[in-house]
C-alpha cells in the first residue's frame, strides 16, 4: 500500500510545480498518471510539460489517445490508469480514494494554497484518507522549497 503525499502550493503555480514533481517520481522509476479534476486544464497542463527544459522533458500524452497504455506521463480526468501508473497525482481538485492508494506506490495530492476551496477539499481528502489508514504526509512550500510538515 502507497502512501499519499500532500504537496500544498504557495510559491508555484501548478503548472511550474507539475513538471518537477514528474520528474521526481519519473526518477524513482515510476510511470505517473496525473487526473485532472477540470477537463478544461488538461491543455494548460499538456503546454507545461512540454514548456520545461529539454533535459528535464517527460514524455508524456492526453488520455483517450492511441499510445495510453505506453505513455510514462498520462494526463487524464478518468479515475482508471491505462498506463499503468506507480504514482497517481491529483491536481484540480480531483478526486482519490484509498483504493487509489492501495493500487499505487505513491499518490500526490497537489492543491493550490491561494485557492479557499481548494484548501478546504485537500483537508478533506486529507481526513477520509487517513481515517482509512493510509500513511500520509503534508509537504509546503512556505519557505520557498518543499518541506515535511509534522
Amino acid at each position: 500500500m502507497g502512501a499519499a503525499y500532500f504537496y500544498h502550493l504557495t510559491h508555484q503555480p501548478l503548472e511550474t510545480a507539475l513538471p518537477q514533481l514528474v520528474a521526481r517520481a519519473r526518477g524513482a522509476g515510476w510511470r505517473v498518471a496525473v487526473r485532472v479534476g477540470e477537463a478544461d486544464r488538461l491543455e494548460a497542463l499538456d503546454k507545461a510539460l512540454w514548456s520545461g527544459p529539454a533535459e528535464e522533458f517527460p514524455a508524456h500524452g492526453i488520455a483517450d489517445g492511441a499510445h495510453d497504455a505506453d505513455q510514462p506521463v498520462l494526463l487524464t480526468t478518468a479515475m482508471d490508469t491505462p498506463n499503468g501508473a506507480a504514482c497517481l497525482m491529483t491536481v484540480s481538485g480531483a478526486e482519490v480514494t484509498p483504493e487509489d492508494c492501495a493500487a499505487m506506490e505513491r499518490v500526490c495530492v497537489i492543491f493550490d494554497g491561494t485557492d479557499g476551496a481548494a484548501l478546504d477539499q485537500a483537508r478533506v481528502q486529507w481526513k477520509a484518507l487517513t481515517a482509512a489508514e493510509i500513511e500520509a504526509q503534508y509537504w509546503s512550500q512556505e519557505s520557498g522549497r518543499w518541506e515535511r510538515k509534522r
